[in-house]
């Protein structure tokens, strides 16, 4: 299925995600925001759907930022209210009941980043770069980047990167814990799969509640980071996959989860 500004490909509990923006670096635009939500709206009505990748088009960017020929004919409330959505947009892929896999395929940069920081995993090729130089461009990460980056990395790694502007690949990305998994040219795709697969193959109320027991008690003192994890465990108490789960094992199968 293709879109003005996305590729949406159906592979069952797994959807790949592509921004089709090949030409102006996959950049992030108001079209590209605006259908992003769309698509949003739309999976968190699939209950099969279990796991989104995405990625970006062709090999030289997976998003390269904003786009900035957009950009620079917006006036002052224009980039206020695209700043706005854009925050809004990274929120909602984080809130997902669904994992989101960033296939980092090549530059992530700015806004680039922060779209992936907002996903629950990352797995990027060899040859991929990432930073977030908005301090040489005379602003800040506006978009999740001094928030998330911190929570991924850690405070003193974060600010090394958001400080200086600096660019890293993906060798020193891997070891600084920004992405999970390094895929050889060619086999980005095939890695991100894999992995997607792995994450679908779990009970999707399971997936959805064990992101918000993460997300949702990261910054809770230990007490109440527990009291959290107990509520997000309860709800899965009362599903069907719990149990069918549970007959699976006794009878030597793979479960079959409905999202029930």
């Amino acid at each position: 299925m293709s879109g003005r500004e996305w590729i949406v490909e159906d592979l069952g509990d797994v959807e790949v995600w592509t921004i089709d923006g090949q030409a102006r670096r996959n950049s992030l635009s108001r079209a590209m925001i605006r259908e992003l939500n769309e698509n949003l709206e739309r999976a968190r009505e699939r209950r099969a759907l279990r796991c989104v990748v995405l990625t970006g088009s062709g090999e030289r960017a997976f998003c390269a930022g904003a786009d900035l020929k957009e950009r620079a004919s917006m006036s002052e409330e224009d980039v206020h209210a695209f700043h706005e959505a854009l925050r809004r947009a990274f929120r909602a892929v984080e809130t997902s009941p669904q994992a989101f896999v960033a296939a980092i395929n090549g530059a992530a940069l700015g806004g680039g980043l922060e779209l992936a920081l907002a996903c629950d995993l990352r797995v990027a090729v060899a040859t991929a770069e990432m930073g977030l130089p908005e301090v040489g461009l005379g602003i800040i990460p506006g978009a999740g980047g001094t928030v998330r980056l911190p929570r991924t990395v850690g405070v003193g790694r974060a600010k090394d990167l958001i400080l200086t502007g600096r660019r890293v690949g993906a060798a020193e990305a891997l070891a600084l814990g920004l992405v999970s998994r390094v895929a050889q040219p060619g086999h980005l795709r095939e890695e991100a799969l894999a992995l997607a697969g792995q994450v679908a193959a779990n009970a999707p109320v399971s997936i959805r509640q064990a992101k918000r027991a993460v997300d949702g008690g990261f910054h809770l003192p230990l007490e109440e980071a527990l009291a959290h994890e107990n509520r997000m465990y309860q709800d899965c108490l009362r599903t069907r996959d719990r149990l069918e789960a549970l007959q699976a094992f006794a009878e030597k199968r793979k479960p079959i989860f409905t999202g029930e």
